[in-house]
């Protein structure tokens, strides 16, 4: 147990030996053979006599509130009434699809109520002691107080750690929170008892945690070998990255260190290049011509990384609340931050038009997975003879779907994009543990009372969800505080 110990010195210590005056982090623990109480000072945060001296060193972070707008934004009812159509869209035209076809055994997605209904998503990644957790801290306010998220010069994170919202201050294990039907984090059970073990949420009452949930992870070690974990690391990364609204992708410029691990990140990013923000952190410990240096070498090691036309937005700046370095470019890194905060602010207003577009990409994803199992199982139909041997048939065109134009097939099709579809191999698999008796073609999946699955995917992809998504307005979204525009913060931090 970590603690935080303000220590004074008294002229009758006695023969006990006290370390300096000031605020310490403390451990806690008891030891098992004597049930003595041992607290072991740790580090010294600051001298007592030096509080005031620190405190005016930090910058004033009120215009965090104002940029992300969270002084009165409350949900609207319109909000909540497009949020439960979702639902019913998903749960009676999508989900039907989705345990006909076992489309959850083909892809590590699963959509839950949750999810459905869960804040948007920022995910930290990058290596190790790049700032994530300050970051996390400065967002919040909570740097210097008992809330905050451990920091450090070395590895301080081991586990991925959600911070959201709570109406007190308390720890959630990982078991706990995958446990829980209503959160968005019961698929992490898949990945076993080693991962929920390094699983770890924080509540905290915040206004910014009632709309956007903040994950911190583990840092990149390049030197480190992925199973030293005790967990599937890039399978877990890959979930989040899958659920995230926004990616920052962090970088400190004294230490740039792009290697395998990193380029393994970047593979699993694939497709989502517009949400991922690249952060190059504790820029005023360089001076501006190094920072310069260091932005090309970044951009250099990187540029074999991302398979993109354009490049992911990068934003240089210190995000922390101590005063920024004397003859640094402050207000260069004060502009960089507003931008930051906009972003972040625009990902929390589309939270229910993201949500609209990411359940309509996943419904594309189920109907052609749907299209698919049907072709394979009208060819093997096709291709069975009275005297063949129905897994050789099966297994011949699992094997070679080219040569029996499965996948061709289904371009033929109607809004169905060579893009969207899976890789042939995933099928190998996916029939390896799922015979074609487990289905049925989609003709047999109709009945005169609710109609047939495949129209119902289909108008909820051309009909229903385009509809929910243009009904849309101001409204629908919480509505907005009125924001300090970036000239009148830039004019009271720079005079």
């Amino acid at each position: 147990m970590f603690c935080i110990l303000n220590v004074h010195h008294h002229d009758n210590a006695g023969e006990i030996l006290l370390p300096e005056s000031g605020i310490w982090i403390c451990q806690v623990w008891i030891q098992p053979w004597s049930d003595d109480l041992i607290i072991e000072l740790t580090d010294r945060l600051f001298l007592q006599s030096a509080v005031g001296e620190e405190a005016a060193k930090l910058r004033d972070c009120s215009h965090i509130d104002e940029m992300l707008r969270l002084v009165s934004a409350e949900s609207s009812p319109e909000f909540s009434a497009a949020m439960k159509k979702l639902q019913h869209i998903y749960h009676s035209a999508i989900k039907p699809m989705e345990t006909a076809y076992k489309y959850n055994e083909l892809r590590a997605h699963e959509v839950t109520d949750g999810e459905i209904t869960s804040k948007p998503m920022v995910l930290f990644l990058g290596p190790w002691s790049v700032g994530k957790s300050s970051m996390i801290n400065y967002l919040l306010g909570v740097h210097g107080t008992p809330q905050q998220l451990y920091t450090g010069a070395e590895p301080t994170t081991s586990e991925y750690t959600v911070v959201m919202h709570g109406d007190k201050f308390r720890s959630v294990e990982g078991i706990v929170m995958a446990a829980d039907s209503s959160r968005s984090f019961s698929p992490l059970e898949k990945f076993g008892q080693g991962f929920l073990e390094r699983l770890v949420g924080i509540e905290m009452p915040h206004k910014l945690l009632e709309r956007v949930t903040l994950v911190d992870t583990p840092g990149i070690i390049e030197n480190r070998k992925q199973q030293e974990r005790g967990y599937p690391y890039s399978e877990v990364c890959q979930w989040f990255i899958d659920r995230a609204d926004l990616i920052f992708l962090m970088f400190d410029p004294t230490k740039l260190d792009v290697g395998g691990e990193l380029a393994t990140l970047f593979k699993q990013m694939k497709g989502r290049e517009s949400q991922i923000r690249i952060i190059l952190n504790k820029a005023d410990s360089l001076s501006s011509q190094d920072l310069m240096r260091v932005y090309g070498a970044l951009f250099w090691s990187m540029a074999p990384l991302i398979n993109a036309t354009e490049p992911p937005r990068v934003y240089v700046s210190s995000f922390w609340p101590t005063e920024y370095a004397a003859d640094t470019s402050r207000e260069l890194f004060i502009r960089e931050e507003i931008s930051l905060l906009e972003d972040l602010n625009q990902v929390i207003e589309n939270q229910l038009e993201n949500k609209i577009a990411f359940i309509r990409q996943h419904a594309i994803r189920v109907r052609i997975h749907a299209l698919l199992v049907d072709r394979y199982l009208h060819t093997y139909h096709e291709k069975l003879g009275w005297f063949s041997d129905p897994d050789e048939v099966f297994r011949d065109i699992v094997s070679d779907p080219d040569k029996f134009y499965i996948f061709k097939s289904i371009l033929a099709k109607t809004n169905v994009s060579k893009f969207d579809l899976p890789d042939k191999e995933a099928y190998q698999d996916f029939f390896g543990i799922n015979p074609p008796s487990g289905f049925k073609q989609l003709s047999s999946l109709c009945s005169w009372s609710t109609g047939c699955l495949i129209d119902k995917i289909e108008k909820a992809i051309t009909v229903e969800l385009p509809s929910l998504l243009i009904s849309l307005g101001k409204k629908d979204s919480p509505p907005p505080a009125k924001a300090a525009p970036k000239e009148k913060y830039q004019r009271s931090v720079t005079a």
